[in-house]
């Protein structure tokens, strides 16, 4: 393994006073240290396994989506077309149709320039004079 020397070797010198007993030598004790290391236990880390149990309650969600009523519009569709026969690039004939479509989702009453021949009575107009509308 690298980082750890083999064999290592510590110096050490040991010596000195203890106060006023006087001088006081330890004989016979080594100043040199010789530490063999030839093999390194495995050290292995790890964790158990891990349990973990979870429950999500199911949520009880009612979306109702509906159209209770259609709004009363009365939309207008401009419509302007051209039926052509040309040879050469050179028009000979065309035909031109333009005018307006519409989309009415409202009770029908037609406009003063909607009414062809004799104008008539409409009952819905009748009772918005009685009201007073």
């Amino acid at each position: 393994m690298s980082g750890i020397p083999n064999p290592m070797t510590v110096n050490s010198k040991v010596s000195g006073s203890f106060g006023s007993v006087g001088p006081v030598t330890l004989a016979g004790v080594p100043d040199t240290y010789h530490l063999n290391v030839d093999k390194l236990p495995k050290i292995q880390l790890g964790i158990d396994e891990i349990e973990m149990h979870s429950r999500v309650e199911p949520l009880d969600v009612t979306t109702r989506v509906s159209i209770e009523r259609i709004p009363d519009i009365r939309a207008h569709i401009p419509a302007d077309y051209s039926v052509g026969f040309s040879l050469l690039g050179v028009e000979l004939l065309r035909i031109r149709l333009c005018g307006e479509g519409q989309v009415i989702t409202e009770p029908y009453r037609p406009n003063p320039c909607e009414i062809c021949g004799r104008p008539h009575r409409d009952e819905a107009d009748d009772d918005i004079k009685r009201r007073g509308e």
